[in-house]
């Protein structure tokens, strides 16, 4: 698959452009659900706005370069929606629970898609 530089490149500016809002600290529990535990930070961009009217939301990982390097394409069956999650400095560990933890259910399914 052949990658497109200007969607890349607009994924970068708006992330440059925005606060990252951390508000489920790797750790944290869930507040639906209490048995899910973040094993990465998750959290969205100031002053965004995606899908179901929240910020658009992120994952940021432990790799020290920060930079956005995935997105996950998720439909969620429940709320009835689609939306991406931008992937920001995650190693390939912290992409794989990424990943399962959008398909690991009926009601949510995602695609990940990596920056080449």
């Amino acid at each position: 698959m052949e990658t497109n530089d200007s969607f890349w490149n607009a994924i970068d500016r708006i992330v440059s452009e925005s606060k990252i809002i951390i508000d489920r600290p790797k750790g944290a529990v869930h507040p639906k659900f209490s048995d899910f535990i973040y094993r990465v930070d998750y959290g969205y961009l100031d002053n965004t706005s995606s899908m179901d009217g929240d910020g658009i939301d992120v994952w940021v990982g432990t790799d020290e370069r920060k930079q956005v390097d995935a997105i996950m394409c998720i439909v969620d069956l429940m709320k009835r929606d689609s939306e991406i999650k931008i992937l920001i400095g995650c190693t390939e560990n912290e992409k794989e629970f990424i990943y399962q933890t959008h398909n690991e259910t009926d009601y949510m399914k995602g695609i990940l898609i990596r920056r080449l």
